[in-house]
């Protein structure tokens, strides 16, 4: 076909789409309404959110007891599931199976997809593994010109180790392990004792982050690395640690999309951060979709460079369905551009001027409710995905079915996305669903509304489950969960 040089372009190349593409997760969520922009797009998935009313949505019917230990154990299962060969065949033309996306993948998932004719739209996994590297993102950062917050890095074997290293850093500190997902590998060490909760991780690392703690606030923003450059997203609040959200003290349990969140310098340090960082990620080879956490220090306005997440991730669901991404296109779809055979000129540098200005950027929240308490139970209900409505006493009730976020016209109405559901073990860490509304769920200084607050208390209500008093069978229980609390499946 001819070369791409508008956004018209783009949009007509993938509506027309005849290549079978495929999102092969554990849900749904990351990609959520994708494929009304892309022609033969289909989600291959584990967990069925929407009990077999979606169209684009397979899910295998036969499910064999697995313990997975990652969401790159979820995906190989799938990928070698007779039910899910059988689907891909049954769409291949010849022997081009398509193109598969992953939140996840492995070496391993690299040599089935060989296998079966697919190809990756993405790195290598072994540059993609370099990349998550928390300590090469510092190392990067620091090339691009895209300061982190005041930081050693170090291998430490003791907590005197720790302080001798960390002097010039004061003594409250933050560590983190090179991989895992924040909830579980960020320590926050103030004194001995705190260490010593953690000693044993810290211990086990060749080198670690170990950095000045700060009063921050937690930000996130998504880019795509093109052959044209580095297209930017816009900069979102990152909600963390909230109690009755998250088990887990730093870890992420939702979004806010709201210009006004932070002042317009902050915003246009950050996109510029976002660009320059794409482009040294470029340089490294990497290309396409990745995310970039920025921690802004409320004490003087500074914007530090957190971590980078080399795919799609949680923000994902909101970055692309945003006023911008509809006015244009969702920033996949230059993803998708960039790991396709078509030829593309496109004139970044509009685009990113285009994005950065405030009437971009609409208002949406998204809440991801897990599980906060220890206890271990058998769901016996659990609330529907679609729409719900709140009514003025902050009750909710079920409206409509629906697939896509956009349904919720108001603030008064939520796209509520199932993951646990009746029959599955509920227990501390769990994944129960994400709650998707337009409007802030923050106040200004950064804390839960009472809109948020009753959302949460509202779709709690909703589940209901059977207490399992024998520990033999609660061990059972949360080690044939999905990611049995060990790593997110989001």
């Amino acid at each position: 076909m001819n070369k791409i040089t508008s956004i018209a372009d783009v949009r007509r190349h993938f509506l027309n789409n005849k290549e079978p593409v495929y999102f092969i997760s554990a849900t749904n969520f990351n990609l959520l309404g994708i494929g009304d922009w892309v022609g033969n797009f289909r989600h291959i998935n584990y967990i069925d959110c929407f009990e077999g009313q979606q169209r684009n949505v397979f899910v295998p019917k036969e499910k064999f007891p697995r313990d997975f230990e990652s969401i790159e154990d979820i995906n190989n299962y799938l990928l070698e599931h007779k039910e899910v060969i059988d689907f891909i065949q049954s769409r291949a033309d010849g022997e081009k199976a398509g193109t598969a996306a992953f939140l996840m993948f492995d070496e391993h998932t690299e040599e089935v997809c060989e296998q079966l004719g697919l190809r990756i739209a993405f790195p290598p996994a072994v540059l993609r593994q370099r990349m998550d590297n928390k300590i090469e993102t510092v190392r990067i950062g620091n090339k691009a010109g895209v300061p982190s917050v005041p930081n050693v890095l170090a291998r430490v074997g003791s907590y005197q180790e720790l302080c001798e290293v960390s002097k010039d850093l004061g003594n409250d500190l933050v560590v983190q392990t090179a991989f895992g997902d924040s909830g579980h590998t960020t320590f926050f060490i103030a004194g001995e004792d705190d260490y010593y909760k953690h000693a044993e991780e810290i211990e086990a690392e060749s080198e670690v982050k170990i950095m000045k703690r700060i009063n921050c606030r937690g930000s996130a923003i998504e880019a795509c690395a093109t052959r044209c450059g580095t297209v930017v997203g816009p900069l979102m609040t990152e909600l963390v640690g909230f109690k009755t959200l998250t088990p887990y003290k730093g870890g992420w349990c939702g979004n806010e999309m709201f210009a006004g969140a932070f002042t317009q310098e902050i915003r246009d340090k950050a996109r510029e951060y976002t660009f320059k960082f794409g482009e040294a990620l470029r340089e490294e080879g990497y290309r396409g979709y990745f995310e970039l956490d920025f921690l802004i220090d409320m004490d003087n306005g500074e914007v530090y460079l957190g971590e980078l997440n080399p795919r799609v991730t949680g923000a994902s669901s909101l970055t692309n369905v945003a006023a911008f991404a509809h006015s244009d296109i969702p920033l996949f779809l230059f993803h998708l551009l960039e790991f396709s055979d078509v030829d593309f000129d496109l004139d970044i540098n509009e685009i990113n001027e285009r994005w950065a200005h405030p009437e971009s950027v609409d208002s949406w929240s998204q809440l991801v409710i897990k599980h906060t308490d220890e206890s271990v139970d058998l769901l016996t209900a659990a609330p529907r995905t679609g729409v719900w409505k709140m009514g003025a006493d902050g009750s909710i009730a079920y409206d409509h079915y629906s697939y896509h976020p956009h349904a919720a016209e108001s603030e008064q109405e939520g796209f509520f996305l199932r993951i646990s559901g009746a029959g599955d073990f509920r227990y501390e860490g769990a994944d129960l669903g994400i709650l998707i509304t337009r409007g802030r769920l923050m106040d200004d200084d950064f804390q839960l509304n009472e809109r948020a607050k009753a959302w949460i208390d509202g779709i709690r209500g909703q589940y209901a489950g059977q207490s399992l008093q024998d520990p033999v069978v609660e061990q059972v229980a949360v080690s044939h969960a999905v990611g049995g609390g060990n790593f997110k499946i989001l």
